[in-house]
């Protein structure tokens, strides 16, 4: 198999805004609803991802909004300390924070940019996250990927993916002239139909197929090849009978 997954670069958005720690809470709103995005990097020195403000660090603020000040969130504090101070704490620091450094969920999860797309999907998945930032080994930004960005290989041409099927998975299992297969994929569902000699690998077609980027699901449509037959030599008589 030679065919090579898409990474995060691949898909990735190259152009994103970004705050640093001091960013006041209305800058981050603004820039958010003028980008249309629902999280920020937040970075510094030369762009060293060390959080990431979302809607959801924001309203967790919003939460004290008709606080007269910062000692209503204290009270809150002093009723939760007893179920877990620390985290009450917290909740009560992040309700007076005025800047992205305080609002900031930190560490950020990020992903790199040669990431395979599975592998981003699976620390969104974890994390509860719709976009990642995208790093380079010393934690630059490099960019963003989103839920979005990931789904974009599945806009693949029916035809593209066909290809690939052939070259990657028929042509590897089921090599001609011992089989007889047929490609066809329409709105990203592979359909192998014809005839086979080996229909063992049929459990192992059905992974490799699904494993093509861009494919939906897989269908079969396949019946056994019969083994060819053996020409019958010509007829020998032993030696006992000759004069």
């Amino acid at each position: 198999m030679h065919g090579t997954p898409h990474i995060v670069s691949d898909v990735m958005t190259t152009t994103v805004v970004s705050v640093g720690r001091g960013a006041p809470f209305k800058e981050i709103v603004r820039l958010m609803r003028d980008w249309r995005v629902s999280a920020l990097p937040v970075v510094e020195g030369e762009g060293r991802v060390v959080g990431v403000v979302s809607e959801a660090d924001l309203l967790r603020r919003e939460e004290f909004r008709d606080a007269e000040d910062v000692r209503d969130a204290e009270a809150v504090r002093d009723t939760e300390a007893v179920r877990d101070g620390q985290e009450a704490r917290d909740t009560a620091a992040e309700a007076g924070a005025l800047t992205a450094g305080g609002l900031m969920t930190a560490p950020a999860l990020t992903v790199r940019p040669g990431a395979t797309l599975a592998q981003a999907a699976r620390v969104m998945a974890r994390g509860g996250v719709k976009r990642l930032p995208v790093v380079d080994g010393v934690g630059v930004l490099q960019g963003v990927v989103s839920r979005a960005d990931l789904l974009k290989v599945f806009l693949r041409d029916d035809e593209e993916i066909a290809e690939e099927v052939r070259r990657e998975v028929v042509s590897y299992l089921f090599p001609a002239p011992a089989s007889l297969l047929r490609v066809v994929v329409r709105d990203g569902v592979v359909t192998l139909a014809g005839r086979i000699r080996d229909t063992s690998l049929v459990p192992v077609a059905a992974r490799l197929v699904r494993a093509v980027e861009g494919v939906v699901d897989v269908d079969f449509e396949l019946s056994p090849r019969p083994a060819p037959s053996v020409a019958a030599g010509p007829e020998r008589t032993s030696g006992a009978g000759r004069p």
